[in-house]
């Protein structure tokens, strides 16, 4: 196997492991979107419950502070995970473009030894040719 090949086997490896990252990312993403969607369901449905209970409501007030401190850290959590997401997103294209750098000159340099096995075979012929015009 060629330096070649080999650079190329690596460059597809980080590939693979920063598509796989990016993926793990993007499926914490769709749990904290989740956690924030299941979150606002939950004060609707505590709204309802204090509107149906007058009890309910003294506690209403500190349960939307309460509530408002989780959204917040959700929403953070949320802004947090998309920068992480666009830097491996970055950090992939990077890595696709090395590939396809590495990947040129593994082909430049296959179609260079091809090329090279055509001159010596035109070479070889060509001797074989004039020693037959020779003879």
């Amino acid at each position: 196997m060629s330096w070649e090949n080999s650079l190329v086997k690596i460059s597809t490896y980080q590939v693979d492991v920063l598509r796989k990252r990016l993926v793990a990312i993007a499926e914490r993403r769709m749990a904290a979107e989740l956690s924030l969607t299941l979150l606002h369901a939950e004060l609707e449905a505590e709204r309802a419950r204090a509107d149906e209970d007058a009890h309910a409501g003294w506690y209403r007030i500190g349960y939307a502070e309460g509530w408002r401190v989780r959204r917040e850290k959700a929403e953070a959590d949320i802004r947090a995970i998309e920068a992480e997401e666009s830097g491996a997103r970055d950090a992939l294209t990077a890595a696709y473009e090395e590939l396809k750098k590495y990947e040129q000159v593994a082909d430049g340099a296959a179609r260079a030894q091809t090329a090279a096995a055509a001159r010596r075979d035109r070479a070889a012929m060509d001797e074989l040719g004039l020693r037959r015009a020779v003879a």
